[in-house]
């Protein structure tokens, strides 16, 4: 599952992968498209424009036409909350 959010007015997309909730920059680095719209296969989200794929994880590009990776985000439940450190 993927969820776009926006936190302190950064958007981010939220990817559920094998029990584990992560996070990224909601922007893909190719083009104006937000991942949140995209596909998720397994570890990997694939851009809803230019079918560029990274992997969630690490946030690597991992076919063109992507070619920088995507910023990813440290995540921890707390208490049923999703706590994100945006630093």
């Amino acid at each position: 599952d993927v969820l776009g959010v926006t936190v302190e007015g950064k958007d981010l997309a939220l990817y559920e992968v094998e029990g584990e909730i992560y996070a990224t920059d909601d922007l893909c680095t190719h083009g104006a498209a937000r991942m949140s719209d995209g596909y998720l296969e397994g570890r990997e989200i694939e851009c809803p424009l230019h079918q560029g794929r990274f992997d969630v994880c690490t946030g690597r590009a991992l076919c063109a036409p992507v070619t920088e990776n995507i910023k990813t985000y440290a995540v921890k439940i707390e208490n049923l909350r999703v706590m994100i450190d945006l630093s």
